[in-house]
């Protein structure tokens, strides 16, 4: 017998099928239930049903953008926050932790980045957790400047959490945005350990979105931070050397 299905209950089959594959996508992973206890008390931290999914793809990274790096010395950037090692280092910039040293964000003296696509390259020669500040802000501290604001997580090579991509309050907060959802999966997969990988943010308006080597990461609404500057972060800890090239960016 052959089945008639009108245009009206095609589209509502059409929406259910989405709406439970959203439903889907917006569970925990398995692997990944053990950092809830971890991080349900962080004030930033987000209810795994009200996340967004970022499901465009990579913007177009051919044309329009300045370099942030000249390929021969740190002009144009500072060290805020500590006193781990930035070097110029030929076609790339190189991080080194300072084992007594807090994290340390090699800065641009830009500070007015508002709308933009910004694009860095990342390899890590001696594992250390690491990150992009993006709209950054800083105040005085006790003992040295405090940066502050959203990072796109660099999450280093030996942890097996995978949030590369994801958006981390930097002294604000915690996790606005950790990659944990099972629509996660691909993206923190994404990244080669023993090679460069790209990362890629997008903030217009409100909206910040990421991509781990084009593959989509995060998507975050949130109106806390208007403008601001770039920081390569070194984390404080005993380890790490971190790399980072073809660092660009084009305002919009």
């Amino acid at each position: 017998m052959k089945t008639t299905i009108n245009k009206r209950t095609l589209a509502c089959l059409i929406g259910l099928a989405g709406l439970t594959q959203f439903a889907v996508g917006n569970t925990i992973s398995e692997s990944q239930q053990r950092y809830i206890k971890q991080y349900e008390k962080q004030p930033n931290v987000p209810k795994p049903e009200e996340m967004l999914l970022n499901t465009d793809p990579e913007p177009d990274l051919a044309s329009g953008f300045t370099s942030l790096y000249n390929g021969k010395n740190l002009d144009g950037w500072k060290p805020k926050g500590g006193t781990c090692r930035f070097e110029a280092q030929g076609d790339a910039i190189v991080g080194t932790c300072v084992p007594g040293s807090p994290s340390t964000y090699l800065s641009t003296d830009q500070t007015n980045y508002a709308d933009f696509v910004f694009t860095a390259e990342v390899k890590w020669e001696v594992d250390g957790n690491s990150g992009i500040m993006l709209r950054a802000q800083s105040k005085p501290g006790k003992t040295q400047e405090t940066v502050y604001g959203l990072q796109a997580e660099m999450e280093g090579i030996g942890k097996d959490r995978c949030w590369s991509g994801g958006l981390y309050g930097q002294s604000a907060g915690g996790w606005y945005y950790p990659l944990w959802l099972e629509a996660h999966r691909e993206a923190r997969a994404a990244i080669d350990k023993d090679g460069w990988n790209r990362i890629t943010i997008q903030a217009q308006g409100h909206t910040y979105k990421t991509w781990i080597n084009g593959i989509p990461a995060a998507h975050l609404v949130n109106d806390e931070y208007k403008q601001g500057f770039f920081g390569l972060q070194i984390h404080a800890g005993k380890q790490g050397t971190v790399h980072f090239r073809n660092l660009k960016v084009k305002e919009l």
